[in-house]
């Protein structure tokens, strides 16, 4: 499994990056839930969830709710950020391909390309296994990742995200110089620079990760290999109305699976 390491090692700066509003992001998850289970949600589970945006959202209004990331630190900075806004979280710091919750949740969800981590068939197949071990019955889950038409391997377009806070600006520029794409292993050799100026302090960071670019095709033919998940809904926005499909509206590549009954 490749990550960013010399991102995810500095909390604060992805943090101050990445904080955002998830509120939207939230009543979809409690809306599809809704229709496709038919009952309300009570319990669910941000995986890859960094400093716990998702997670911390659900607590405040009274979801049980478990922020699970391979990192201590980004699980400890996660930690130090509900305390500070009285948000009640269950977290974790453990591998997505094999760890086991307390209590199974009724909807998990790994946002922002956070699976594409995942490189090879066989750490996939774990994590879809161990996302059925961890779903109580009917249990959705749902897979948020950039769409094949800005990033798939046939094109991956360069990104950049920026943010200020406290006398700390900083920003990422993602894969300026044209990733090296592993034809066979659907897999992107990506680096970035992270440019910081912390209260005077200037840093420029170069960071390097393995990327896997996973089409619709492959997703489903894992679920069912999985014996433990089915494909039940795609969206291209986190809006029940917005299908994914190749017009502009749909921004995002974002499948719901179901806990296989």
């Amino acid at each position: 499994m490749a990550e960013h390491n010399n991102l995810y090692q500095r909390a604060i700066y992805y943090d101050v990056i990445f904080d955002r509003d998830v509120s939207r992001e939230v009543e979809f998850l409690k809306e599809v839930y809704y229709q496709i289970v038919g009952r309300d949600l009570r319990s669910v589970l941000d995986l890859a969830c960094g400093p716990g945006y998702h997670a911390r959202t659900f607590a405040k209004q009274g979801y049980r709710a478990v922020g699970l990331d391979l990192r201590p630190e980004m699980i400890e900075f996660a930690q130090d950020k509900a305390r500070e806004v009285g948000a009640d979280v269950e977290w974790v710091a453990a591998d997505m391909t094999n760890f086991r919750l307390h209590q199974p949740v009724d909807f998990a969800f790994c946002m922002f390309d956070s699976m594409d981590c995942l490189t090879t068939n066989e750490q996939i197949l774990n994590h879809f296994r161990a996302m059925g071990d961890n779903l109580t019955p009917n249990g959705l889950y749902l897979v948020d990742l950039n769409h094949p038409i800005s990033c798939s391997i046939g094109v991956y377009e360069p990104f950049c995200y920026a943010g200020q806070r406290n006398g700390i600006s900083a920003e990422i520029r993602w894969a300026e110089t044209p990733p090296q794409i592993d034809m066979i292993a659907g897999v992107a050799h990506t680096t970035l620079e992270i440019r910081i100026k912390d209260n005077g302090k200037e840093m420029v960071i170069t960071d390097h990760a393995q990327e896997r670019l996973l089409t619709p095709q492959e997703l489903q033919l894992f679920a069912e290999l999985s014996g433990t998940l089915k494909v039940v809904g795609w969206y291209g926005d986190f809006d029940l109305n917005q299908p994914f499909s190749s017009s502009p509206a749909s921004r995002r590549m974002i499948v719901i699976f179901q806990k296989r009954s």
